[in-house]
């Protein structure tokens, strides 16, 4: 091998070390607790004290209410709880660097959480008897895994981009021939410039291989690439066709730039590739369900399809929200708020159908995308998915 690996000095703290979408199908399996879970997005993503100021004032507002509420009453401890890991984040004693943080507090389940992300929050508050997932959910799927590749004649870096933020880096130097002394001394320029033409293939097959071995033990889907486009064009030559098909763009990038300025060029430029990739999607998703494929649309087809566990993946239009119920006996999720379940005849208990149906496929393995203007989805109704089977 022509390069030799070295463990970046970066060191991901422990605030980074949670995986948001491993942590929000957790959260989704959790069950009514006998106490209310109090869930808090925060934007951290502060521009002056302004708009610090404005997150302060959220916070204070929406704890007082909360302690002024009858139904649901949220334990005390865990609004103090929140109250104190508000005032760390707005001193930046914590999390100094993070775009947006989510709270969940809850003493009968033992819950006391603080995640990090590198996109921002809607600032919100809710006090109800599940966690709240939905802003979760959407961070997610606008911030994919995704591993930036800076490479150039002679290095290369492999840098993890999570939904928490930068992850784990890995260095990568090609040991060229030295022309100072010794035999390269008496090389002609053409002959030492075939022996360098050489050793750069190798190190560009070597970084190929680096990054077939953390996609593929990762499971990233997503490559950004970043470096001189001449650098770039003859690295990709050496990737294997599976590799680079999960290739979205390159970036420009230089070997003296640090590794969060080339993060932060790549996760500026991944959620505008991810806008043309769900409009694609919903397209396709449509047209099978129009075929009786495996999709869905509109609202009593995709309730359906979620009662039955068989979404793979719902897309849903932003702000999109509707009322619905929750039957308490056999617990299917159905349009409207009053009525018994048709199928059992229990009594419903009234929700957001949106918040339940997204709870109801993150738990059972699926994913959830908001997709921000998709005309024909609104035709549809607003809602669709992609199912694992026909229905």
């Amino acid at each position: 091998m022509s390069g030799r690996a070295r463990p970046g000095a970066r060191a991901a703290p422990s605030e980074t070390a949670v995986d948001l979408k491993d942590r929000l199908a957790e959260l989704a399996r959790i069950g009514p607790a006998s106490a209310p879970v109090v869930s808090v997005y925060l934007d951290t993503r502060w521009a002056d004290e302004h708009q610090r100021d404005r997150v302060r004032i959220f916070l204070k507002n929406e704890l007082a209410k909360a302690r002024r509420a009858a139904h649901p009453r949220a334990a005390v401890a865990d609004l103090d709880w929140i109250e104190t890991q508000g005032e760390a984040l707005l001193s930046q004693a914590t999390m100094s660097d993070a775009a947006g943080v989510a709270l969940f507090a809850c003493g009968a389940l033992d819950l006391r959480e603080m995640l990090r992300s590198r996109a921002p929050f809607g600032n919100t508050f809710a006090v109800s008897e599940a966690p709240l997932l939905r802003p979760l959910a959407e961070v997610c799927e606008i911030t994919p895994s995704t591993l930036v590749v800076f490479v150039d004649a002679e290095t290369a870096r492999l840098m993890t981009l999570t939904t928490a933020g930068a992850g784990e880096e890995v260095s990568l130097e090609a040991e060229l021939p030295d022309r100072r002394g010794g035999g390269w001394a008496q090389l002609a320029q053409a002959q030492y410039q075939q022996i360098v033409q050489a050793h750069r293939a190798r190190h560009y097959e070597a970084v190929a291989a680096s990054v077939r071995e953390v996609v593929e033990r990762q499971g990233i889907r997503r490559i950004v690439l970043a470096g001189e486009p001449r650098n770039v064009a003859a690295f990709r030559k050496e990737l294997p066709a599976g590799i680079a098909a999960h290739v979205v763009g390159i970036v420009a990038g230089a070997r003296h730039e640090t590794t969060d300025v080339l993060v932060a060029r790549a996760a500026e430029y991944v959620p505008h590739v991810e806008g043309q990739r769900e409009a694609e999607e919903v397209d396709r998703v449509l047209t099978a369900a129009a075929k009786r494929g495996k999709a869905s649309a509109g609202l009593e087809a995709t309730v359906e399809a979620v009662n039955r566990g068989a979404v793979h993946r719902l897309y849903r239009l932003k702000g999109w929200s509707t009322a619905g119920r929750a039957c308490s006996g056999c617990g299917a999720l159905r349009p409207g708020r009053t009525g018994k379940c048709p199928a059992c005849g229990s009594e419903a208990t009234p929700v957001e159908l949106g918040e339940a149906m997204a709870e109801r496929v993150v738990a059972s393995g699926g994913t959830v995308e908001t997709i921000a203007a998709h005309q024909p989805l609104a035709a549809a109704g607003g809602i669709a998915a992609e199912l694992r089977y026909p229905l």
